[in-house]
């Protein structure tokens, strides 16, 4: 290209970046600002472990498990509006860009309220299943009927991380992850440490910082989207094609997310019924799970974005230099986890409780973290090459298939491992989620024309 030839926009002149930095480009902000949420586990974690009496933990592990439930459940309100978002961006469909996210605001929205108006039947049911002791039930109720008035935040940010990870800006969905993440840290701290307001500060804090990072997430769309092409055109937010397209992939999502959160929700369920003790350990072990995830998914992040573009463009060379160059950088990344976690892992322990007895006891399951990296990572990467192309349905049949044999395994393993078994049962998981949709892989491919 001569000096007087202007430089390539859209599409040709993203492309001219190699896989890896765009990859790069993408993933560091998504790896960070996926950080902070695992580091705010640890912080509720780490609040109430220095708390005296194990329960507290408990306390909260089992609210959060519920909110898993259901706020995890609207899970597609981010990966659907994702991959819809990433391919009307490669279509140059501005109209449609801002369609997506209406749709899903006004989902989440509706969405919110139905929580809202059913939280005291839904509390009662959850904590009846799942049947832990008093005391860890009376403070995770106390956490609950705190935390669920938090739900239209946090349902609207699930629509606009989504949205802002589709339009590849990685910086954005960062800052507002940093700020939500950070002030309920920070609220954490001074509610429960300060104030003494125990398990409902930290509920509190959770609820407080959503509806902050939801108004600032707005506002900057609002602002960025001057500088897109297109309007806000009612007919195209509820066009009956779009809206059947949309409800066929959320409801696909919403079946495999709930199938997943069963999964997690059964350690801990199985941890429970083997004391306080494992269900408290395996809480604080979960959070090198968590950390894992939230750092390996920068890399699904940026793949789903990428994977979008490219099937939106038909563009075959784009979707196989994304899997791949994704791919060996998060099995790169795994491997440093994986590291971590063998050399310090006591250490990590160490700041999430000074109960002794816990943290040694906790601190046998150790072994575990360190291979979990290097069996996880196939499934997280996967996961974003089937989000971007809102291949939905592949993505629910593979998660049922893994879960149903995981179940198998967590009935199975424990009685004769204790809880080995169940973190045993929980590799196997990670495997069989990596195998099934690794068949259904040759779908994507014929998505794209030659």
């Amino acid at each position: 290209m001569t000096a007087s030839e202007p430089a390539p926009t859209g599409l040709a002149g993203r492309l001219r970046r190699g896989p890896y930095d765009r990859i790069w480009h993408l993933s560091w902000p998504t790896i960070l600002s996926n950080l902070t949420v695992p580091m705010l586990g640890a912080v509720d974690t780490a609040v109430m472990g220095h708390l005296p009496d194990p329960a507290y933990i408990g306390g909260v592990a089992i609210g959060a498990m519920i909110f898993s439930f259901l706020y995890w459940g609207f899970g597609f309100l981010r990966m659907g509006t994702t991959g819809f978002v990433a391919q009307a961006h490669g279509r140059g469909d501005g109209d449609e860009i801002r369609a997506v996210l209406a749709r899903a605001l006004v989902i989440g929205l509706v969405a919110a309220l139905v929580l809202l108006v059913l939280q005291h039947p839904l509390r009662l049911g959850a904590l009846q299943i799942l049947d832990a002791a008093p005391d860890v039930e009376r403070l995770a109720q106390g956490y609950f009927d705190t935390r669920i008035w938090g739900a239209p935040a946090t349902l609207a940010n699930y629509a606009i991380l989504g949205w802002m990870l589709g339009m590849q800006f990685a910086r954005a969905a960062l800052l507002i992850q940093v700020v939500i993440n950070g002030l309920n840290a920070a609220l954490d701290i001074w509610f429960v440490v300060d104030l003494g307001w125990g398990i409902e500060g930290v509920a509190l804090a959770t609820a407080l910082a959503q509806y902050t990072g939801a108004i600032l997430g707005l506002a900057w769309i609002v602002f960025r989207l001057r500088r897109i092409d297109g309007i806000w055109d009612r007919a195209r937010i509820f066009d009956l094609a779009e809206l059947t397209k949309l409800f066929r992939v959320s409801r696909d999502i919403f079946i495999r997310t709930l199938a997943m959160i069963f999964a997690w929700s059964l350690l801990t369920w199985s941890g429970a019924r083997m004391g306080t003790n494992v269900l408290a350990a395996n809480a604080l072990l979960m959070n090198f799970q968590s950390f894992l995830a939230h750092g390996l998914d920068g890399f699904a992040h940026a793949t789903s974005a990428l994977v979008g573009e490219a099937v939106g463009a038909r563009n075959r060379r784009l979707l196989r230099d994304t899997v791949i160059a994704a791919t060996l950088m998060a099995a790169g990344v795994a491997v440093a986890y994986a590291l971590v976690y063998a050399i310090f892992g006591a250490y990590l322990l160490a700041l999430l409780t000074d109960i002794e007895p816990l943290r040694e006891f906790a601190g046998s399951f150790l072994p575990w973290m360190a291979l979990s990296p290097l069996l996880s990572v196939w499934s997280y990467q996967l996961d974003g090459i089937f989000i971007g192309a809102t291949r939905a349905g592949e993505m629910r049949n593979a998660m049922l298939v893994s879960v149903v044999l995981y179940t198998v395994a967590v009935f199975t393993l424990p009685t004769y491992l204790g809880n080995h078994g169940l973190w045993a049962s929980v590799m196997l998981f990670m495997v069989l989620r990596a195998l099934t949709l690794a068949l259904f892989y040759p779908r994507v491919e014929r998505m794209v024309a030659e």
